[in-house]
């Protein structure tokens, strides 16, 4: 047999193609940028680094604590509303970073409905009494905790969700009780789900552009931007990329090494039904208002506050232009949804068919762009395609004495590369988990009777993988609608989305008119999120049943 196939070829050189703004960012590493670096390294790199390990560590602590107090007290604790919090606890998901914090800024500004309630109500003056400033480091790390808890809570919970009830009866029967049980044997089984968690949290904060950038918090993102756009520098700007992708993958070997050899395993199978600790009194009152509060503060309130601009502002904002702003976002997530599970269902069925190493290698290559910042992706994306466009230009120009202009960057083509590159981990992924619950023998049956691989994935897998590609589908749209950096970057000249808009009208200080594209996006997360309970929900049930 061929060492590759015609599906393994491709999808190496998919992967190759992918990896592109990753391999530009590492060629820059010893690249030239004159006294810039020397100043960034004088000045402000200081500030970068220290800002970005605040930020992570006040972020990762807040989101460790509620994302895995209320996974434990949803899965194995009965009090009122544990059924309503099961799922709502990943609404705060459906808020991107930026968004609540505008949204937070018009109410507990100087100006807002907060502290203005509060002078009315005591008679105060502005400088008769002190308030926190929501534009600060302790701000953002607020701020992005409340939305980012969910990933710890949604992996915990699932692992909670999985124990053996072995393992819990006998934790019982040895006079344990709720507390013990927890620390001592739920949380160390559920360790590698949190881990997993913590990690993504991480990973999305040293992301964030939208939330840091408005609070004036200096950190690696506003960093690069400020580089490329306020002083020119590529060379610099790549370099910066390169430091924080460095602290990217560190993140991702310092999880691994933290299991070493250690392996968590259920010494059991039985997954019967849940025998919830039940909560009266005031030990009920705490398990609800543990779980309210981050469901309050991360979404109920700013999505409140969000419908109340938008109601006041929907004559004036929600015309034509709003209408052709919602039509380009839709467009081109739908456009990168389509793509990125079209591509991914192509890689993962290419490793199913062929394992070899080659294989197993471009589909975890072409997976690492969502552990890369936006704005790392959409400096190593311009690198490139501005020197192709530079080299054909020039190259026309010298034979046919014409321009051709930007052929690549600053297009649609540039926009749709970088999120594949950034998002195509969430296609492969879901579709990857899909295709492992296919037996084999019922391709190794189609094969039999004379089906290619083309057939066979079109006859057989694809009907079966309708859930999964749907899944994978709403997954990519969702992120893209959100994602703000890197459509910073790589967008055409005066082509905006909601997240772009809803940035530039909260930059000019227009919370209340940045609130209608805001909630367009907020309202077009939940759908995914609802999707991802409702599937973790099922999945239980169907272990019980099976039991």
């Amino acid at each position: 047999m061929k060492p590759f196939s015609p599906w393994s070829s491709g999808a190496i050189t998919i992967a190759l193609l992918l990896s592109l703004p990753l391999l530009t960012i590492v060629g820059f590493l010893f690249s030239p940028s004159g006294g810039v670096w020397s100043h960034l390294v004088d000045t402000v790199l200081e500030e970068y680094v220290v800002n970005s390990l605040w930020l992570m560590l006040g972020v990762g602590t807040g989101a460790a604590v509620l994302g895995i107090s209320g996974a434990w007290l949803t899965t194995m604790c009965q009090f009122p509303g544990r059924r309503v919090f099961e799922w709502a606890l990943l609404l705060p998901l459906a808020l991107p970073g930026y968004i609540i914090a505008y949204t937070y800024t018009g109410l507990l500004d100087v100006a807002g409905p907060v502290q203005s309630g509060l002078r009315e109500l005591f008679g105060w003056g502005f400088a008769d009494y002190w308030f926190p400033n929501i534009r600060s480091l302790g701000g953002a790390m607020t701020m992005l905790a409340l939305v980012l808890y969910p990933y710890v809570y949604l992996l915990t919970r699932a692992a909670f969700l999985e124990q053996s009830m072995c393992v819990l009866e006998v934790s019982r029967s040895l006079g344990r009780g709720p507390w013990n049980t927890f620390f001592r044997v739920a949380l160390p089984l559920a360790r590698p789900a949190a881990a997993a968690g913590l990690a993504l949290v991480l990973m999305e904060t040293l992301a964030d552009f939208g939330t840091v950038q408005y609070f004036g918090v200096q950190t690696f993102t506003t960093g690069i931007f400020r580089t490329w756009f306020g002083l020119g520098e590529v060379a610099a700007a790549a370099q910066l990329s390169a430091l924080l992708l460095g602290a990217v993958f560190l993140l991702l070997a310092l999880e691994r090494w933290s299991r070493r050899k250690a392996r968590y395993h259920q010494s059991g199978n039985r997954h019967g039904a849940l025998a919830r600790y039940p909560l009266r009194g005031w030990k009920a009152v705490g398990a609800f208002a543990a779980c309210l509060t981050p469901l309050l503060f991360g979404f109920l309130i700013p999505a409140a506050q969000l419908g109340v601009w938008s109601w006041e502002r929907l004559d004036t904002l929600v015309d034509d232009a709003f209408l052709r702003l919602l039509g380009h976002s839709i467009g081109l997530a739908l456009a990168a949804a389509l793509l990125a599970v079209a591509i991914a269902l192509f890689m993962a069925y290419a490793k199913r068919l062929r394992p070899t190493p080659g294989a197993r290698a471009a589909v975890r290559t072409a997976s690492m762009g969502y552990a890369i910042p936006g704005a790392v992706i959409a400096v190593g994306v311009m690198i490139p395609l501005a020197w192709l466009d530079n080299a054909v230009d020039g190259w026309f120009r010298q034979y046919f004495g014409i321009s051709t202009g930007l052929l690549l960057s600053g297009t649609l083509f540039a926009l749709l590369f970088g999120y594949l590159v950034r998002f195509l981990a969430v296609a492969i992924n879901g579709i990857e988990a899909g295709l492992l619950k296919i037996r084999p023998s019922q391709e190794q049956a189609a094969r039999s009777l004379g089906l290619g691989p083309g057939e066979v994935l079109r006859r057989i897998h694809l009907p079966l993988l309708r859930g999964s590609l749907f899944t994978a589908l709403l997954l990519v749209f969702v992120d893209v609608l959100k994602e703000l950096p890197a459509t910073l970057i790589l967008r055409p000249f005066n082509f905006n989305t909601l997240a772009v808009r809803a940035y530039e009208l909260a930059s000019d200080e227009r919370l209340a008119d940045a609130a209608p594209p805001a909630l367009a996006i907020v309202v077009a997360g939940l759908i995914p999120i609802l999707i991802l309970s409702l599937s973790i929900s099922r999945s239980r049930e169907s272990q019980n049943v099976a039991t």
